[in-house]
């Protein structure tokens, strides 16, 4: 069981967040001084890229690892290793056990294809391919009952056959389990007795809702990437021991809250999105540091860009994810990522035309000028070119940059376009802030949302280059880029509280069902959220609930969040009702209150509070402004620009535009008329000119 001391000013949290380029690690102690590093990723192996970097935080604290690891209360990882392996088909060899008749249901899908009017798509190929999809003979009704008997004989011969394919995994999903899981419990427990070393996910574990495709994509993908993050955290949880932690590692989840190794190894589907969520997770913590309730976070690194909304304090939750073809219905942060970073690659296409992305230089060979073997044109090269990144003082000094390199690959692009070399490198400029614009659009307006009412919160080591001239092609007319803004998804996990999700399908129209049975229902919800959150926890637990409801003749429901009802005041049905209503409303702009409507599912969150690392400004009141130096940068004609250390800044001074703020980890570039600030908590505050961008 976990148990989280208050931090002293002794001890330590630790922020690890895994990306496509660098491993960015935080620490903040007791009092809130926070110290961040980055290191090279690893993808061969992230564990030795994090091991590596937490080296690095050692030394920044004067302490051996052993030191470090023995004073550290918490560990907190994002990780990418099931994305890669999703994205990358490096998955587990699966097999699906499932009712008699329906081994391709992963085929048929839905009946509809996401590009529904190409014809020349091809079908997306299932995770599993047939000859490993069993028929099972069983069957359940739809309520639950038992139509068939489970017949062992099916399932043994099955497993048999699975050995002699080198099965590593094994999802099992039979029809209507989400009402009666008693046939995949004992599928499971057969499996487990005759192949022990499997990896094995059921349904009605993962994911025990209605709809049958969506629980089946969802199970099989969490048996796909299951034996890979198992085993990656398991080895990253024995080395740290080894290196001297003595307390727990906790995973951020894609719901935004994290769980023990041993949850997130169990559903290993949360963890796809686990990166991001923590950016998110520290960026709801900055709009309650800003008293800012409307942010667009903004997160740029070196392969791709993250963006979402946080509307009134609150982040939105989807159910409506794919990635590389899959569904995955478990919930997670509404985050739109757009092919865009420091290391996407600039290119002319078969028609002579700059095309900017989706393709990265990654962590290995990176950028042509991190002398690691690349030669493609990058953005970080184009930066580089145009004068916003000082090749001499990036990363602090530790990995200088080869400007002669980033000119020889723009050359190269500069020719293929007929083109002059700071031409082709303000194209990729303009091209890539267009794309992370576009992105931005989407996740806004498809909420009916508009962007010039919210705040760009820039972070991410790329975006504090872009995040203006994003904000000027959308309208936003202020943008904060926080002190930690190249490290933030790592320092977000420290501000994020133990969470366990759970749902249960009770469809029925509403007005079948009776206040006390509503109750009932989501109080035996709690009441297991509450049992497997007190096996990690010994703290206080919280619930918020949701119901998903539709109209009788729609297909796809919408989440209604209840958790500020008042449930023991009578006409409880009524105004659940009426929330849904409103809220349908709020997304469709009308609401047809003379039409039935449909409960599916109840949904809790279990919510292990935990005191978020404090947060200390740590920066220095009424001094005079530093003295900057001066840049050559290319603002539509070069231009002497001042460039000022962001360490070096105190709270209430400005800057007016043009000008660039120099960190360790991130620059940060304003234009002319830009008004850049620094608030009470040491990071930048911007408000861009009114009148719109005519270079």
């Amino acid at each position: 069981m976990a148990v989280l001391s208050v931090l002293d000013v002794s001890s330590f949290c630790i922020g690890v967040d895994v990306g496509g380029t660098y491993t960015d690690l935080v620490s903040v102690d007791g009092e809130g001084h926070t110290i961040f590093v980055k290191s090279p990723s690893t993808p061969r192996d992230q564990s030795i890229g994090v091991m590596a970097g937490l080296e690095k935080l050692a030394a920044r604290h004067a302490l051996s690892l052993n030191e470090l690891l023995g004073r550290t209360e918490r560990v907190v990882h994002g990780s990418t290793v099931a994305v890669n392996a999703l994205l990358e088909r490096k998955g587990a060899r699966v097999a699906l056990l499932t009712t008699e008749g329906h081994r391709d249901v992963l085929e048929m899908r839905e009946g509809l294809k996401s590009e529904r009017y190409n014809l020349r798509m091809p079908p997306v190929e299932p995770l599993v391919p047939r000859d490993l999809r069993y028929g099972i003979r069983e069957r359940l009704k739809p309520d639950g009952s038992i139509s068939v008997p489970l017949d062992l004989d099916s399932i043994d011969s099955a497993i048999a056959s699975m050995e002699e394919k080198d099965v590593a995994a094994v999802a099992v999903c039979f029809l209507h389990a989400y009402e009666n899981p008693e046939h995949e419990v004992r599928t499971l427990e057969r499996v487990k007795q005759k192949l022990p070393s499997v990896y094995v996910s059921a349904s009605s574990d993962v994911f025990p809702q209605i709809k049958e495709y969506e629980r089946f994509s969802t199970t099989v993908v969490n048996a796909y990437v299951g034996p890979v993050v198992h085993f990656y955290l398991t080895n990253l949880q024995r080395r740290l021991l080894e290196a001297g932690l003595s307390k727990d590692i906790f995973i951020i989840l894609s719901h935004g809250g994290m769980a023990p190794v041993e949850e997130a190894a169990r559903l290993a589907a949360a963890t796809i999105f686990s990166g991001p969520a923590g950016g998110i997770a520290g960026s709801r913590q900055s709009a309650e540091l800003l008293d800012t309730p409307n942010l667009v976070p903004f997160d740029m690194g070196g392969t791709s860009t993250d963006v979402s909304v946080i509307a009134n304090f609150q982040v939105p939750l989807s159910t409506q994810r794919e990635l590389a073809g899959e569904r995955i219905a478990l919930r997670s942060l509404d985050i739109a990522s757009v092919g865009a970073g420091g290391g996407t690659i600039a290119r002319v296409d078969s028609v002579g035309t700059l095309m900017v992305g989706p393709e990265s230089a990654g962590a290995e060979p990176g950028p042509a000028c991190y002398s690691g073997g690349g030669t493609a044109a990058t953005v970080t090269d184009a930066n580089v070119v145009l004068g916003y990144l000082n090749p001499a003082s990036f990363l602090g000094g530790s990995q200088p940059l080869d400007k002669e390199a980033a000119e020889a690959a723009l050359d190269r692009l500069a020719a293929q376009l007929g083109l002059d070399r700071i031409e082709a490198a303000a194209g990729v400029y303009r091209m890539i802030n267009l794309k992370m614009a576009d992105g931005i659009r989407m996740i806004t307006l498809r909420q009916g949302l508009d962007p010039r009412h919210f705040v760009l919160l820039s972070s991410g080591g790329a975006a504090g280059l872009h995040a203006v001239e994003v904000a000027r092609e959308l309208e936003i007319p202020r943008v904060v880029v926080p002190t930690v803004a190249s490290v933030f998804s790592a320092w977000g996990m420290l501000t994020t509280d133990l969470r366990y999700e759970l749902s249960r399908t009770y469809m029925n129209e509403l007005c079948t069902f009776s206040d006390r049975r509503i109750r009932e229902i989501y109080q035996e919800i709690e009441d297991c959220a509450a049992d497997r959150l007190s096996s990690w926890f010994d703290g206080p637990l919280k619930f918020e609930r949701w119901a998903e409801m539709r109209y009788g003749e729609q297909i796809y429901e919408i989440d209604v969040a209840l958790g500020d009802l008042d449930w023991q005041a009578g006409a409880l049905v009524d105004r659940v009702q009426e929330r849904f209503h409103n809220r349908h409303e709020e997304l469709y702009t009308y609401a047809s209150k003379d039409s039935e409507v449909v409960f599916v599912n109840a949904r809790v969150a279990g919510i292990g509070e935990i005191d978020a690392a404090p947060y200390s400004a740590g920066v220095r009141p009424d001094t005079p402004p530093p003295k900057p130096e001066s840049r050559r940068a290319w603002l539509g004609q070069w231009l002497e620009v001042p460039s000022y250390k962001v360490d070096q800044l105190s709270t209430g001074q400005t800057f007016l535009g043009p000008g660039l703020f120099e960190a360790d980890t991130t620059t940060v570039l304003i234009n002319d008329g830009d008004l850049a600030s620094v608030n009470g908590l040491g990071w930048l505050d911007i408000q861009l000119r009114e009148s719109p961008a005519s270079d």
